[in-house]
């Protein structure tokens, strides 16, 4: 807010020391910062349990994405610790659990709770304090928070965390702000992505970035563009107050002339309805564009099959033919288009890439 005012930036001018903290810093502010502003900027972190700071870092060079949180400050320990409280070596996601002067007693009347998050150090006397917070130390030794531990949610029996979309979807250009949750949706929980942006978002396009470095599972079936995040009274991203996605029930305002679907493409237009939540579907419409994904396409097979008496087709064809017109056309057995590239990656190389990606994590623990 300091930055987008005119009057603010002057006075960033003269600020000879500037402290960032509350929230991760991302690098973009960071570098609007810079412009406006006269002497150094330092980030920080550290959660009330501790006494409000634990970690400091002065933001040298270029900070990435997301800013480091540094390193610790006097007389405070850092542990980066799995789930069974095993420290992680360098670059290793974990639990951050700090230590040392700061920590406090725990919840005042609340023993369970102080119980769960307090613990004594097993490393060296005193306590230490679990923040919930999944960071990593870098070859310097400073810690880059890498999301929150309890952002970690299930999508398809798969591990998905939150935090590492979050900062994909906030590298895309133009985009100011990122959040990524689990909402539940018709065949299950699927991924929204909120952006704040400088200018229109081309969901397509942010798609298919995101597609370039990240399984599909791991690809929202939606991004909402926002004018800005909805906050808490302190001021931290609400994530319960994101609304839910628009869903499409009537024509385009641009395509209101388009001629309605009938025949085969009608029977398949209801079956897809039915399972994604959406009306109003087109020729052109593509079944993964509107928040199919593998375990939908199942489904889908299974009930066109059964409501025209297709025998011939398989499940691949779903995925071979993915748009309204070119599923029909190829029931119909008549003029069958070229099959048309999905965002979605054929099922098999997704459950590869999954797999990987769960192996690599049940061997780290992250």
């Amino acid at each position: 807010m300091l930055v987008a005012n005119d009057e603010a930036r002057m006075a960033l001018g003269r600020v000879k020391h500037l402290m960032v903290g509350g929230e991760a810093l991302p690098g973009a502010l960071v570098t609007a910062l810079r412009d406006c502003l006269g002497g150094d900027i330092q980030n920080m972190y550290g959660p009330t349990e501790t006494t409000i700071w634990s970690t400091t870092q002065m933001m040298q060079g270029d900070v990435g994405n997301t800013a480091p949180i540094g390193t610790a400050i006097a007389n405070t320990q850092l542990y980066v610790l799995d789930m069974n409280k095993a420290v992680q070596p360098i670059g290793v996601a974990g639990e951050l659990w700090i230590g040392g002067a700061g920590v406090t007693q725990g919840y005042w009347q609340r023993p369970e709770m102080s119980a769960e998050r307090f613990i004594d150090n097993p490393f060296g006397s005193g306590t230490l304090y679990g923040t919930g917070d999944l960071v990593a130390f870098d070859a310097l030794g400073r810690l880059h928070f890498m999301g929150r531990a309890d952002a970690q949610v299930k999508i398809r029996g798969h591990r998905i965390e939150l935090g590492e979309i979050e900062a994909r979807l906030a590298a895309l250009n133009g985009v100011r702000e990122a959040v990524v949750v689990a909402r539940d949706a018709p065949g299950g929980a699927q991924l929204v992505g909120y952006v704040t942006a400088s200018a229109p978002v081309d969901v397509a396009a942010a798609k298919a970035a995101l597609a370039r470095d990240l399984p599909e599972i791991m690809v929202p079936s939606a991004i909402v563009r926002l004018d800005a995040m909805p906050l808490t009274p302190n001021k931290k991203i609400d994530r319960k107050a994101l609304p839910a996605p628009a869903t499409r029930s009537a024509a385009p305002a641009d395509d209101a002339g388009a001629a309605p679907v009938a025949g085969t493409q009608a029977t398949i237009a209801q079956v897809w309805s039915g399972l994604l939540g959406v009306g109003d579907i087109r020729g052109e419409d593509n079944f993964f564009a509107l928040g199919g994904h593998s375990l939908l396409a199942v489904q889908a097979h299974r009930d066109i099959r059964a409501a025209l008496g297709a025998d011939s087709l398989s499940i691949t064809d779903i995925f071979r033919f993915p748009t309204l017109a070119a599923l029909a056309g190829h029931l119909d057995k008549g003029s069958v288009p070229a099959p048309e590239a999905t965002t979605a990656p054929a099922p098999a190389a997704s459950e590869m890439i999954s797999k990987r990606r769960q192996m690599r994590r049940s061997r780290t623990g992250a």
